[in-house]
């Protein structure tokens, strides 16, 4: 059971398609068909469930993903601390955040970094920031910025670095909505389209806020990833929840604006995770120590 294999493994188990993950391993479909069946043999269990269009792990094959990742992550670490003891750091650190993320924390949190260690390199992925976490679990990434939730995971460490608010927006130019929710009952917001993330720890604090509020609220949109409703609420199809910093460094900034009433609601606290154990990889560390 050696390294390649546990990666074809994972790779498999990631994209659900032999055929694709054949592509991006350029190797064939019948090869991995074999890696995956000796696997299974020296296992003596079932990993995947197939049929003619769609490959899905089992619940032993559920187990073995955990087993596969956490190995393949103390190889990486006990390679890299070998390669440290001969001098400067080399190798690779993977980073999840968010786009309004990379704009805003990014630079800041890299610059030094690549000052101090030039032969590390940077895999960097964005996506919707309520996978941030969720990613640093599975051992998908090595760090991501992420919002700070109430209950954080065990096994992760945080490092908070930014509190955003979180507030309402609407279109620039917007008079129907502002004078709809003037009165600010429970009737005017139940009238207002809203427009909010489908998960994630704004979209909590929304159904939150709401149950307090105590009405029903006309949900227009539910979307993934905040720069979307900052484009959605341009267009005037709502007001959108969002957290500040992603409408500051919007690149339609200009054409939103703070909605009238605002919610109590508490803030997006905005920072750094990590696996606890990858602190022991150097490369890993390296970053973590610079992040403030």
């Amino acid at each position: 059971m050696n390294q390649e294999k546990l990666k074809l493994f994972i790779k498999l188990a990631e994209t659900g398609s032999f055929n694709r993950c054949a592509q991006q391993q350029h190797i064939s479909a019948s090869k991995l068909s074999r890696v995956i069946q000796s696997m299974e043999e020296e296992l003596g269990t079932t990993l995947f469930e197939r049929d003619n269009r769609h490959v899905a792990l089992s619940a032993e094959g559920e187990r073995f993903l955990s087993f596969a990742r956490e190995q393949l992550q103390h190889w990486e670490t006990y390679r890299e601390d070998l390669r440290s003891r001969s001098g400067q750091l080399s190798g690779s650190v993977s980073i999840y955040c968010s786009v309004t993320a990379s704009y805003s924390f990014l630079y800041d949190m890299l610059a030094r970094f690549r000052e101090e260690q030039p032969l590390i390199q940077i895999k960097l992925h964005t996506g919707d920031p309520a996978d941030a976490i969720e990613r640093v679990s599975q051992g998908l990434e090595d760090i991501a910025i992420a919002a700070k939730l109430p209950r954080f995971p065990p096994g992760l460490s945080f490092k908070q670095f930014d509190s955003s608010p979180l507030i309402f927006i609407c279109a620039a130019d917007d008079t129907h909505f502002n004078e709809l929710a003037k009165n600010n009952s429970r009737r005017s917001w139940a009238q207002l389209p809203m427009i909010v993330s489908e998960r994630g720890l704004a979209r909590e604090r929304f159904n939150q806020w709401v149950q307090q509020k105590g009405f029903t609220p006309n949900i227009y949109s539910q979307v993934s990833g905040n720069e979307a409703i900052v484009s959605m609420v341009s267009l005037g199809c709502g007001v959108g929840l969002i957290p500040k910093i992603v409408v500051e460094n919007s690149p339609l900034k200009n054409k939103v604006k703070e909605f009238s009433v605002q919610p109590d609601i508490a803030p997006y606290d905005v920072g750094a995770c990590v696996q606890s154990r990858r602190l022991k990889s150097p490369l890993v560390s390296a970053l973590w120590q610079l992040i403030k």
